[in-house]
């Protein structure tokens, strides 16, 4: 094996455990599944630094991850599915932007538009049961609303916290950011 794939093997188990653990660190949490943290901010990290082949594995792993800790929220195989395995692994699409200048930032954007789009759809086919309920002091009786504001409440808040850790941390970690630091 080569020292670069030990590398990106060993980088992406900590961030993974490290994702697993920020997960924990929720500042806002929903009544049915959903919080508002920081976890997904290693998971780009990787898959920026790494490529999309390494960064769906990683994102693969903390989907499983998430739920083994955290799937008591799901709702039978197909939530199980969606809201977990393929609703973090598709965060490994941050990593089609790596080594483009700032492709962090979009790569985080597309990243979660992802997970929004899945976790919609989940909320529209799966926790319809719940409808007509209360988001934010507003009875939904549409799903698709219900589902859009409900998943984009906490989606749209974590891309804005990791956008903004990103800005800051983007100058003095640029090297890492680029993968310079692996030649």
């Amino acid at each position: 094996m080569k020292r670069t794939k030990v590398r990106a093997l060993c980088e992406g188990a900590i961030m993974v455990a490290l994702a697993t653990v920020l997960s924990y660190i929720k500042l806002m949490e929903l009544p049915n599944g959903g919080s508002v943290c920081i976890g997904m901010l290693p998971i780009f990290f990787y898959c920026i630094r790494w490529g999309w082949k390494d960064g769906f594995i990683a994102s693969f792993a903390y989907g499983l991850l998430q739920l083994i800790f955290d799937g008591a929220y799901a709702w039978g195989w197909q939530s199980m599915l969606l809201d977990y395995l393929l609703a973090f692994a598709v965060l490994g699409v941050c990593g089609f932007f790596y080594k483009a200048k700032g492709g962090v930032f979009v790569g985080t954007v597309v990243g979660c538009i992802c997970r929004f789009i899945v976790h919609f759809i989940s909320g529209i086919t799966i926790y319809r049961i719940y409808a007509p309920t209360e988001v934010l002091n507003h009875v939904y009786t549409d799903p698709y609303l219900y589902s859009a504001v409900y998943n984009g409440s906490y989606v749209a808040i974590d891309m804005v916290l990791c956008l903004v850790i990103f800005a800051l941390l983007y100058k003095p970690m640029h090297k890492y950011f680029a993968g310079s630091d692996l030649q």
